[in-house]
């Protein structure tokens, strides 16, 4: 298919004709797919920000903690403080078959923790192993817990990220280095990068790990468990066995099953939900102002492309005179509607697509991009294609006002 240059050189001289008129034109366009593009990549950016504070932690799992009594049961005041044990633990995996895992946490807050002449405050944890399937662990060095740690009450621990910096700046593999907690050593395996905010008595950056029946003996607990963790099995809803938890525990400590304060149930399902609503709300905004004003420039495109051919009229009834079809004069317009907003168009995307790239290089942390800003493929293809179609409906009207012109009203004009 052979490209008529002289069409397109003729387009363009119609085009710059006005620079002003068609640079405030083009403008509208512009500012348009520049405001769709980069809402779009900034709410996706905005999303994984918020998303990172939950990083690797499960979409459908509940904490359950002990808190004083606010109702008087059994003969008990309200107002009474009582601690949850490791039996509990084992009533709520036989009486609570919805439950997938159930798993302990005790924690100790104002530790130090020092290596060599470093030494820098923590929290720790003691934990079991299947506690990496409630808040996944991203392991930089080593590995994290297993169940010969426990069966050996080994004297282990996997530090958090901060941790890591602070007693180790020079980097490097620290597995098999000894730091020591307080008054005890112990043998690093494992260095956890996970940097999400998610603070389950303490946040994972700022935590050691050491495993939960040595810390049960070294900082004697005994029975004592101060969290369980637990996750819902594929397609239970974490929020109807809520009430049933609760019931399991309340009956082995005389604390009545309708006490939600004494036996706190935080169910981070709704917590997730309310972000896939929140950003189901931003992405329907973004569209819905995003393409107003994509609307707005093909609305002014379009007016402008009829001010042309009003502009025309001689010209155009100059064409059909001497045997111009009406088809090579609707072409004709809607060719320059469609550069026009084309042009406009792939500079927004383009620009749009410059500022996004410099977001995501503003959150880039160890040289690792922390968020994404970037629009995908598909999108930025929807974009061009509602441009086109933009640019067709732009031209139509004038197109067909071009149309209706006969070269005898031309000659009046004149």
């Amino acid at each position: 298919m052979r490209l008529d240059f002289d069409t397109y050189k003729e387009i363009l001289d119609t085009l710059t004709r006005n620079k002003s008129r068609s640079f405030l034109t083009g403008f509208g366009v512009f500012w348009g797919v520049f405001m769709l593009v980069g809402l779009i990549g900034g709410g996706n950016g905005l999303k994984e920000i918020l998303s990172n504070n939950f990083e690797g932690f499960a979409t459908n799992s509940a904490i359950v903690f002990a808190q004083p009594t606010t109702k008087p049961y059994d003969g008990y005041r309200k107002g009474r403080k009582w601690n949850m044990d490791y039996n509990d633990v084992k009533r709520l995996k036989a009486q609570v078959p919805e439950l997938d895992i159930v798993t302990p946490m005790l924690s100790g807050w104002g530790s130090k923790v020092t290596f060599k002449d470093k030494k820098t405050s923590c929290s720790v944890k003691g934990l079991l192993p299947d506690y990496a399937k409630v808040e996944s662990p991203k392991l930089y060095y080593g590995r994290y817990l297993n169940s010969m740690d426990m069966q050996q009450h080994r004297k282990v621990c996997v530090l958090g990220k901060k941790i890591y910096k602070n007693l180790f700046p020079g980097g490097g593999d620290p597995c098999g280095q000894l730091v020591r907690i307080d008054s005890i050593y112990y043998s690093v395996v494992g260095i956890d990068y996970s940097s999400g905010n998610m603070s389950i008595n303490g946040r994972a950056e700022e935590s050691v790990v050491i495993p939960l029946t040595l810390m049960q003996k070294a900082y004697n607990y005994g029975n004592q468990v101060h969290l369980i963790c637990v996750t819902a099995k594929r397609g239970v809803k974490m929020s109807t066995i809520t009430q049933k938890m609760r019931d399991v525990i309340a009956r082995s400590h005389s604390v009545s099953p309708s006490d939600e304060k004494a036996i706190t149930v935080f169910n981070t399902e709704v917590m997730f939900g309310m972000l896939d609503n929140l950003f189901s709300g931003v992405n329907f905004l973004i569209w819905l102002v995003g393409i107003g004003t994509l609307l707005a420039g093909a609305i002014g495109v379009s007016n402008i492309m009829m001010v042309t051919v009003r502009e025309r009229t001689i010209e155009i009834g100059i064409r059909r005179a001497i045997g111009a079809t009406p088809k090579s004069i609707l072409g004709q317009i809607i060719s320059e509607s469609i550069i026009l907003t084309s042009v406009a168009g792939m500079s927004g995307i383009f620009f749009a697509v410059v500022i996004l790239q410099l977001a995501e290089m503003a959150n880039t942390t160890d040289g690792i991009v922390t968020s994404h800003f970037q629009i995908g493929f598909w999108t930025a293809i929807g974009a061009v294609v509602i441009l086109s179609i933009l640019g067709v409906l732009a031209g139509l009207a004038p197109a067909f006002r071009a149309m209706s012109i006969k070269p005898v009203d031309a000659m009046r004009d004149e």
